[in-house]
């Protein structure tokens, strides 16, 4: 008699799974920067001090009662001592866990790949400061196309532009949205 997982099933498992290659996936064998635990307890520390922060800044905000109630520190001062001793329990665990001693939390060429994100993202949010937000956003969008994505220039900057253009008209045209503005849009007049 045959098999009923055969019948249920006919494909092997392995023409079930399709492998694609990614060119561009980071090596195999590039080294750790660090590993899970360094994380999770530098993580952990900075929530416990900003729990701290709160803490003692809702403390001087008063968390007592009052005649008519809680004080407007009462609330968030506990909610901060659950944060505290959440970021403590997740210290304790970091520490004593074996596992995660030897788990790589992110590799040399995964940062790298992080970083090609996080820096433009940085710099926009600092351009936008000084030459608003449809400046910022044509320079973002021309450098991820021509960087990241390996685009034709001609094509980078066309569609940074027509975008650009369009959240233009959409918001500051047709909505009337205020957005931050820089130089260029004041030499137009907006």
């Amino acid at each position: 008699m045959p098999n009923d997982n055969a019948l249920a099933h006919p494909m092997s498992d392995s023409e079930l799974e399709i492998v694609v290659d990614d060119p561009t996936a980071p090596e195999a064998d590039s080294p750790a920067v660090t590993d899970v635990r360094v994380v999770d307890v530098t993580i952990s520390l900075l929530l416990a001090l900003l729990a701290a922060t709160l803490g003692y800044d809702n403390w001087r905000t008063g968390i007592g009662w009052d005649s008519t109630g809680p004080q407007a520190g009462y609330f968030p001062f506990y909610l901060s001592v659950i944060l505290a001793g959440a970021s403590l329990y997740g210290v304790a665990v970091a520490l004593l866990s074996r596992k995660e001693a030897a788990e790589s939390f992110v590799t040399r060429a995964q940062l790298r790949r992080v970083m090609a994100v996080f820096v433009p993202t940085l710099l926009f949010c600092l351009v936008t400061q000084f030459l608003g937000l449809y400046v910022a956003s044509f320079l973002l969008i021309s450098a991820f196309m021509r960087m990241v994505g390996r685009i034709a220039l001609w094509k980078s900057l066309l569609t940074a532009f027509v975008f650009t253009a369009a959240m233009f008209v959409t918001f500051d045209i047709a909505f009337d949205v205020i957005m931050p503005k820089g130089p260029l849009e004041a030499a137009f007049g907006y």
